[in-house]
């Protein structure tokens, strides 16, 4: 779907996307403050805008993934209905969020919008983004829903890692929550692939990186050399994509099994409404998790070799941009909407300039493809069993009719 206006597009007003990405990047720059509001007497609106960190320890908890079993009396909605399989999140985020809401005053604060009728937005940049997924986790959780039910509240994350594992995108759709929470990725922007890499292939490089973020560093945006950094997290993230791929298109090949006994796979997926940002004014918004996933490895791909060191070094100021690259996009208001997978073309035709200029290959269109399927199957799949549920109701009200039948 193209020629659609971005607002339209995720449900969201344009001018309180603005105000979400202004609001996240000064707590990106703020210090001392887990998060800040945005709130007035005239607005219908109360914006958290949560800070990031720059200590590696609060990004990963222990050598690998740094991952954990979710809390379920803090997100009891957080598991698999069936075999009741409990949802990985990322410790570090977690202990950070944690840490926030035993701040009386977050919680008093939150209540206090919700009483005076505000539409509640979390937004955060960089590693503040999982502190408002899991500051709109807890909210979905345990807030009242407002009595006016075109008040929703909203997740907006610009450049973030991801959090939680494949039970995430579907606690979420189960709960129908999944419309609630955006996501802002530019083409080439690192942060958002981190978490599919472990800790011990990017720990020499990781704390100058977070330097280059750190508006508060003598190293805030120095040129720096970023090529291995970003090959060992675009190595782990191939590995990831590709074995998912493998999935999506049914390949039973024994060797699937063989390679994940030795490659350490990240846990960690994308959930929720994904725009990419291709850095030419366009955007991207796709709803399918492993679509996202797919694209999240294919878009910064490099033609050749040589552009190694521009593109590493891009992949890190990339982060630093969103305000700018949305307030161009918003103007221009050229969006594509992802929403008929399995009938991308494999090749460009030169009529999509937005799916053009993310550099998709014929190999990253086929994974796209696979899930699109993949979700129409899920959902036949879904319809089928429905089928089933409403024929058991409709045969247990004929018993309760007939006499002696229990």
């Amino acid at each position: 779907m193209a020629g659609a206006r971005l607002g339209d597009c995720i449900e969201m007003q344009e001018g309180l996307i603005k105000r979400a990405c202004s609001s996240a990047m000064k707590a990106h720059k703020s210090t001392g403050k887990p998060y800040i509001l945005e709130k007035s007497r005239s607005s219908p609106d109360a914006v958290f805008s949560f800070a990031g960190s720059w200590s590696v320890n609060d990004w990963f908890a222990g050598k690998s993934f740094g991952e954990k079993k979710i809390d379920l009396g803090l997100f009891p909605s957080l598991r698999s209905i069936g075999n009741d399989e409990v949802a990985v999140v990322n410790e570090a985020f977690l202990r950070r969020f944690q840490a926030i809401l035993e701040k009386q005053s977050f919680q008093s604060e939150v209540q206090k919008a919700v009483t005076e009728k505000k539409q509640v937005v979390f937004t955060g940049h960089s590693s503040g983004g999982p502190m408002a997924i899991l500051a709109m986790l807890w909210f979905l959780e345990h807030c009242p829903k407002p009595e006016n039910d075109q008040i929703h509240p909203r997740c907006v994350t610009f450049g973030s890692p991801l959090v939680g594992d494949r039970i995430f995108p579907h606690a979420l759709n189960r709960e129908n929550w999944s419309c609630y929470f955006i996501h802002f990725v530019m083409k080439y922007d690192i942060v958002p692939r981190i978490s599919l890499a472990p800790l011990s292939s990017i720990e020499k490089e990781l704390q100058p990186i977070l330097q280059f973020f750190n508006p508060k560093s003598p190293f805030f945006r120095k040129p720096m050399d970023a090529s291995n950094f970003y090959v060992n997290v675009m190595w782990n993230a191939s590995s990831v994509a590709s074995h998912a791929a493998c999935n999506l298109m049914g390949y039973t090949n024994l060797l699937l099994e063989t390679v994940t006994s030795f490659i350490e796979l990240s846990p960690y997926r994308p959930f929720g409404s994904y725009v990419f940002c291709t850095g030419n004014g366009e955007l991207v918004v796709v709803e399918n998790p492993d679509a996202v996933l797919q694209l999240l490895f294919y878009c910064p791909q490099l033609s050749s070799e040589t552009e190694l060191a521009v593109i590493a070094y891009k992949s890190l100021t990339d982060h630093l941009m969103y305000e700018n690259e949305l307030k161009e996009c918003l103007q221009i208001q050229s969006v594509v909407s992802l929403d008929c997978l399995e009938e991308l073309p494999l090749s460009s035709d030169g009529s999509n300039s937005a799916l053009d200029d993310l550099g998709l290959s014929t190999s990253a269109r086929l994974s796209l493809r696979a899930a699109g399927e993949w979700e129409k199957q899920k959902k036949r799949n879904e319809d089928k069993i429905n089928g089933y549920v409403r024929k058991i109701e409709e045969g247990l009200g004929w018993l309760k009719q007939v006499p002696g039948q229990v």
